[in-house]
């Protein structure tokens, strides 16, 4: 592991990060009914998986490019995910912006706005060997994606529309 600014992690910290904030603006409609009901150790997993996952891909220059090998496809497949990650909130953004819009599958993904982003921060742990950032991510996803999964089967238990 080496020590030092990775702009690659700074690329995927603004893929993640612009369409949160765009988000915010447009959260799906009753979303703070079934956020006031989210799990607090997942949310506490959650929160932290997210401040490791940001800091540990920032000083780690293990992420950022170099020559190709092989290895170089868990950067590629991890960077696809990212690009489907972004093509997930096109298609939100465009929606009605219901509940429903925002757990509808994407490319055979569940919760694709959990999922996506977590597997493709895990891919890139991966290509950079770096295991600080694998566990952030595993700490993250369980979080993550548990809260997600909760408000999808909600949303599916209560046929709501909103």
């Amino acid at each position: 592991m080496r020590f030092g600014f990775s702009y690659v992690g700074l690329i995927y910290l603004i893929m993640l990060m612009v369409p949160n904030l765009i988000w915010t603006k447009n959260k799906p409609k009753d979303y703070d009914r079934y956020a006031r009901n989210e799990n607090r150790i997942l949310l506490f997993l959650e929160r932290t998986g997210e401040v490791l996952v940001s800091v540990v891909v920032l000083v780690f220059r293990d992420f950022d490019l170099r020559a190709w090998t092989p290895w170089s496809l868990w950067l590629t497949a991890s960077f696809l995910l990212m690009i489907l990650y972004e093509l997930y909130w096109i298609r939100y953004f465009g929606s009605g912006k219901t509940m429903r819009d925002q757990y509808r599958r994407f490319c055979g993904f569940p919760v694709a706005g959990a999922t996506l982003p977590v597997t493709a921060f895990l891919l890139l742990g991966i290509y950079g060997l770096n295991v600080w950032l694998i566990i952030a991510v595993v700490i993250l996803g369980i979080g993550h994606i548990g809260i997600h999964l909760r408000h999808e089967k909600d949303v599916n238990e209560t046929g709501s529309k909103g």
